[in-house]
């Protein structure tokens, strides 16, 4: 079995363009789960949370149920997958959960956050977000990688971390 490398994190983090990176890297297929959601449910992520978060997560976790059955990808999980503990034992079970740590600051000044459903209310959500869910974030992680320095340092890392 070729694990699947799961990338978490907070939204802005780099999940998918480390993600994408690592998958042409090491030739193997990258998927975004929030895009694999909303082709899965036929719904913008900005509807279903229109709806509620509820109905989000629901989708969220049947996204993750489906993802994390498969073998050999490289998963970047929208930034709220760990509020629910099932998606990270299921992606536990074939994969190694790397967790790229940003600082929020960072985040806040490199990201349009009016595009990001959890963060429409302001940069201030980020910092509340992260204190929210850093102690998840690392529980669930099997190693963390710093997105610190260039993409190029961070990047080889990130190699580093899942070659070794």
């Amino acid at each position: 079995m070729t694990k699947n490398i799961v990338l978490i994190g907070m939204p802005g983090c780099g999940k998918t363009t480390f993600g994408q990176a690592l998958a042409h890297a090491l030739h193997r297929p990258f998927i975004d789960a929030d895009v694999y959601l909303e082709q899965r449910e036929k719904r913008t992520i900005p509807s279903l949370f229109a709806e509620s978060e509820t109905v989000f997560r629901d989708a969220e976790e049947r996204t993750i149920r489906e993802l994390s059955q498969q073998e050999g990808i490289i998963i970047a999980t929208g930034g709220g997958v760990v509020k629910r503990d099932i998606n990270i034992q299921r992606l536990h079970k074939k994969g190694l959960i790397i967790f790229i740590d940003r600082k929020a600051e960072d985040i806040i000044t490199d990201v349009e956050v009016e595009k990001r459903p959890l963060l429409k209310n302001g940069p201030d959500q980020v910092f509340t977000l992260y204190k929210e869910r850093i102690s998840l974030y690392r529980r669930a992680a099997d190693r963390t990688l710093e997105n610190r320095g260039s993409l190029e340092e961070v990047m080889a890392r990130l190699l580093a971390m899942v070659e070794g």
